[in-house]
């Protein structure tokens, strides 16, 4: 413990050399760039915001960037470490041993620069189960507000969706056949049609939600940092590496970072907030002397509060690829010829339209695997193309693919620190594929899936199967190709769960305050008690919404009453 001088000294009391805010926030991410603009609308308060990562525009430019703000350029920035973590797995025991790449953003915007930009909330269950599962106050009824109070939706507001928010979400535009024959695929299957998975009802196919605007991938950073840089009381600072939090007996006062090669100090005089994601956050509590006591003394880390929660309950979803070859020349494998993609990229680089314009996952849905579950815990993203190795391998044939996964799988993990270096990736045990129900649901989800692409609406389109393959047939066949070919659809969370004080594994309560300290929070997917039936980006932004309203001591938004679909049995599983 560091025996700093107490937060509500001046900043002239520190030592002109130690700067002070009322809020240092670690992590410009999803959940960062949200905080920054909400705690800085009080001109009261002055907000100092941490990235590890560069700036997500070169020279102030979008079109210079264009690997972040093109929507249909996501896979470069998945694939190089500019921009990016490039976190890796321990060798995955139940998946033929093999080591899984995680990619997580390292710029502004955080992982909401680097996504599909698939904007899914998940199932109103979800929030209402967090609440059961001791995150009290974070029930449907108090978290649908703040998704609408951050949406900006482009088909206007109702009661589920916002239309003035800072986020701006859109539908598909391209209206290629395929997308509409996946649609159609699923209808006839005996799935619902849904015309918004976002809204009353969740279960169905239909069109995806998209965080692109006017032909730009929409992140946090372009939400709420970047338009609001010219406040006098934000510093927004980057390439800065935060190394610990600093801590006068049990209070965080603020936090020491490096920043081109310079070790440097900052004291927070309310709080410090870590949005680092839920790999970092977990990380920096754990090298400031905030975690499982034992552990932190095997890396000589000494203990500041002994949290055994940090880093555990590591949750994510995993996916994989059902390909077809296509008969008719309509994919995307075109595009993806040096030729096509010039001229792609000139009518992006012009006008930000054409198919440059979407990530091109514009249609999926949510179904239940089995009788008697009450909400869908399957999910598809239709591509009208081929995805090969995390799209660092180009496609070889006109082919399209859903990926699908279960959304709730029971098998959780760990995160640890290798060392006390900061500049140690963790180990990541996910242990993915540990339980029988979850190797059942993916069999399933393999199965329900050809199932779709077996329809009729497919019929001028199918050619033979990609993947699994046709000689992939018995259930042991299909097990063993989810071992060999399933991948994390880059969603990790849950490693500082939010919980009641007297929960042993709970990390922050529901405040989204750190138990057993002062002055520090966690605000990101880390907090999550458990993983929600979607992709992580909407979610992560709503929490950050909530909680800026309740660190600034702001009555919670509420909605209740609010109706949400029920299948009118749950006898059948469609």
């Amino acid at each position: 413990i560091s025996l700093l001088p107490p937060p509500n000294m001046s900043a002239a009391a520190h030592g002109e050399q130690t700067p002070s805010y009322s809020y240092v926030v670690v992590g410009a991410g999803s959940a960062g760039c949200v905080l920054a603009n909400r705690l800085s609308e009080d001109s009261h308060e002055s907000v100092l915001l941490l990235e590890a990562g560069p700036k997500d525009q070169l020279l102030g430019s979008v079109r210079l960037s264009w690997k972040i703000h093109m929507p249909a350029a996501l896979t470069y920035n998945l694939c190089d470490d500019k921009f990016n973590w490039y976190y890796h797995t321990e060798a995955q025991v139940h998946m033929d041993n093999r080591v899984l790449y995680w990619p997580r953003g390292r710029v502004w915007g955080g992982s909401s620069s680097l996504n599909a930009m698939v904007y899914i909330r998940g199932h109103a269950e979800d929030y209402n189960r967090w609440h059961r599962e001791g995150a009290e106050g974070w029930d449907y009824q108090h978290c649908l507000p703040y998704f609408r109070k951050a949406q900006g939706h482009e088909l206007g507001e109702n009661r589920y969706r916002g239309g003035s928010g800072p986020l701006k979400v859109s539908r598909g535009k391209t209206d290629h056949p395929l997308h509409k024959a996946f649609i159609e695929a699923g209808q006839q299957a005996g799935y619902p049609f849904t015309d918004d998975m976002n809204g009353y009802q969740q279960e169905g196919l239909g069109w995806m939600d998209m965080t692109i605007h006017k032909g730009k991938r929409w992140s946090s950073a372009s939400a709420y940092l970047r338009p609001v840089l010219g406040r006098p009381n934000l510093k927004a600072e980057v390439r800065c590496l935060t190394t610990r939090i600093l801590f006068d007996g049990r209070r965080a006062v603020g936090v020491e970072y490096t920043q081109r090669g310079q070790k440097k100090r900052v004291f927070a005089e309310k709080e410090v907030i870590l949005s680092g994601g839920a790999i970092n956050s977990p990380q920096l509590l754990m090298l400031s002397g905030v975690g499982n006591a034992d552990e932190l003394g095997q890396h000589g880390i000494s203990v500041v509060q002994h949290l055994p929660g940090v880093g555990s309950n590591l949750q994510d979803h995993l996916e994989l690829y059902v390909q077809q070859q296509c008969t008719q020349p309509i994919t995307l494998y075109k595009a993806q010829k040096p030729f096509h993609m010039v001229k792609i990229g000139l009518e992006w680089f012009t006008m930000f339209t054409g198919y440059g314009a979407t990530a091109h996952m514009e249609s999926g849905g949510f179904i239940r695997s089995r009788p008697g579950v009450t909400h869908p815990d399957i999910e598809f993203h239709f591509l009208p193309s081929q995805v090969i190795d995390h799209g660092r391998v180009a496609p070889k044939i006109e082919a399209y693919q859903v990926h699908v996964g279960p959304m709730r799988s029971t098998s959780v993990g760990y995160l640890k620190l290798k060392s006390a270096n900061p500049l140690d990736h963790p180990v990541l045990q996910p242990n993915y594929l540990s339980t029988d129900m979850d190797v059942w649901e993916f069999r399933e989800s393999v199965k329900l899936s050809r199932e779709i692409f077996a329809q009729k609406a497919f019929d001028p389109f199918r050619g033979a199967e990609v993947l699994p393959g046709p000689s992939v047939q018995s259930d042991a066949e299909i097990d063993a190709f989810v071992r060999r070919k399933a991948d994390s659809a880059y969603h990790p969370s849950c490693t500082c769960k939010m919980g009641s004080p007297s929960d042993p594994m709970a990390v922050v309560d529901p405040s989204t305050r750190v138990l057993g300290v002062d002055g520090l929070r966690v605000v990101d997917a880390s907090i999550m008690p458990s993983i929600v039936s979607g992709n992580l980006n909407a979610p992560t932004i709503m929490m950050a919404e909530k909680a800026a309203d309740i660190i600034k001591g702001r009555p919670a938004l509420v909605d209740s009453g609010v109706p949400v679909y029920q299948p009118p049995t749950f006898q059948t599983q469609r």
